[in-house]
């Protein structure tokens, strides 16, 4: 395929989404930008947020992730974990948020806690949300870096630098108004590439003869439970429990994914909202390990050769599975992943605009929201450059094991002040959660696996750390919050 012909179709792309971005956009005042004047459709939510619970690590490295003998389809043992979260989520966090009636749910924290708390869970998020839509604008960069601007010469710096002005521009004056709506388009592109894409891929493989079922199920990479060794890190309980935890943090406690269900008109559509985005998760991460099999049984078929796990897919679209993969492979890449990113750079935008500037209370509180909107656009840019140049570890192990350090405080804090009626010293509260995250640092870093250890045995002896990480970590966090709190004073 011609650099000319994947241009014109990014271009094309993106030409959709500014048009959508006009008609939507609204008054472009800050209650549009910020919860979109809480007008959303909860079926147009629940639908858009299929795109940005996935983003374009799904898209790549969850088929990537299945050719490790160690993995195969263990990842859907967190998917079902990730379904239990959306219900503690829909029926736990939302009904608050809405009986709050807040902007940014760290508001929640100042009116538990006070002004030090509410400033520590803002700030997790910040540097949560940065660090991971960083992740996932890093796994888009290199594939388009390598399947395009490597040939025209292009330096990788540019390729960032254009993927986020491309997002500033449709996200400038609508924010989650337009979101909503750009979001739902790119789901569509997401699926509709990923069904067709199994479909010719699975063409490819048995043209039209056999089950591409029964084959996946017969195949080397279709283990879903691991149950023998409860040491090893992908282990049934640690996946499960891990994902659930993964599910609240990063997406009850996190002011991205709570933005467009703050949109919707009430609580209970919010609710009906999360609660059908679990159930549907469940059966699009299943069609992406389905595929990732695919790939690399088309890949041991044909004897393709891919530099790493993330690669897998985007090289077979590109140099062995003909125009209508490569067209389709590229339009669900592109959706998956700037449908997390556009979210993203919305959120970051709110979150300092109204934890950290408090613009409610500023004059000229748009165009101060304009400014923030193009710094965070310039830090999401330094940190995609950083992660590019220290990093370079599978996208989803890398987006697990950030998530386990930065949301495990969230938590901890959240259901602290939602589980008890204990006060504490709110000043306390940043030194509690760096000590929290130290300590569960520490403990990971000398296990077994990790870099610390010495070899296969760390501190634990032969146990690995996997998605539970995140759980002990706010389990550290309520612990130290209940040891430094006193009762409340009736």
């Amino acid at each position: 395929m011609s650099s000319i012909f994947i241009i014109a179709v990014i271009a094309a792309y993106f030409l959709i989404l500014l048009l959508v971005a006009k008609f939507t956009s609204g008054s472009g005042s800050n209650d549009s930008f910020f919860i979109g004047e809480r007008k959303s459709h909860w079926l147009l939510v629940s639908f858009g947020m299929i795109g940005a619970s996935l983003s374009g690590v799904t898209f790549i490295s969850v088929p990537g992730w299945v050719g490790s003998e160690a993995n195969q389809f263990s990842y859907m043992q967190a998917v079902l974990g990730y379904m239990v979260g959306y219900v503690i989520v829909a029926l736990v966090l939302l009904p608050v948020y809405y009986r709050m009636n807040i902007v940014s749910i760290y508001q929640y924290l100042e009116t538990r806690f006070g002004v030090w708390s509410y400033k520590t869970g803002a700030a997790f998020f910040l540097i949560s949300r940065i660090i991971g839509a960083s992740v996932r604008l890093l796994l888009v960069a290199n594939v388009l870096q390598s399947i395009l601007f490597d040939q025209m010469g292009v330096p990788f710096e540019f390729t960032v630098v254009i993927s986020i002005l491309l997002i500033w521009i449709y996200t400038n004056k609508g924010g989650i108004k337009t979101i909503v709506w750009t979001d739902t388009l790119q789901t569509t592109f997401m699926l509709l590439s990923l069904v067709l894409t199994f479909y010719f891929l699975k063409d490819e493989l048995f043209h039209g003869e056999g089950s591409a079922v029964q084959a996946i199920k017969n195949s080397n990479y279709s283990k879903v439970f691991f149950f023998d060794d409860i040491m090893g890190s992908n282990h049934f309980l640690k996946h499960f429990f891990g994902g659930m935890f993964i599910t609240i943090g990063m997406t009850g406690l996190d002011q991205d994914m709570m933005q467009k269900n703050l949109s919707c008109r009430n609580v209970r559509d919010a609710q009906k909202n999360m609660i059908l985005l679990g159930f549907i998760l469940v059966f699009v991460n299943l069609i992406f390990l389905g595929l990732g099999a695919l790939l690399y049984m088309y890949a041991a078929a044909n004897g393709v050769e891919f530099s790493h796990p993330d690669l897998l897919f985007s090289t077979i679209a590109f140099e062995y599975g003909g125009p209508v993969i490569a067209i389709l492979f590229l339009l669900g890449l592109i959706a998956a992943a700037y449908s997390s990113a556009d979210s993203a750079l919305t959120s970051l935008t709110t979150s300092f605009s109204v934890d950290f500037l408090s613009i409610q209370k500023k004059e000229a509180p748009e165009r101060i929201r304009k400014k923030v909107h193009v710094l965070m656009s310039g830090v999401l840019v330094l940190v995609v450059l950083v992660l590019k140049y220290f990093t370079n570890e599978s996208a989803i192990g890398l987006l697990m094991k950030f998530a386990g350090f930065t949301y495990g405080p969230l938590i901890g804090l959240f259901f602290f002040g939602l589980l008890t009626k204990r006060v504490i010293t709110d000043w306390f509260t940043p030194i509690v959660a760096i000590i929290a995250i130290m300590v569960t640092y520490a403990l990971w870093y000398y296990s077994s696996g990790a870099p610390g250890a010495d070899g296969e045995n760390g501190i634990f002896g032969t146990y690995k750390f996997g998605f539970e990480l995140i759980i002990l970590n706010a389990f550290v966090t309520f612990i130290l919050f209940l040891v430094a709190s006193k009762k409340k004073i009736e």
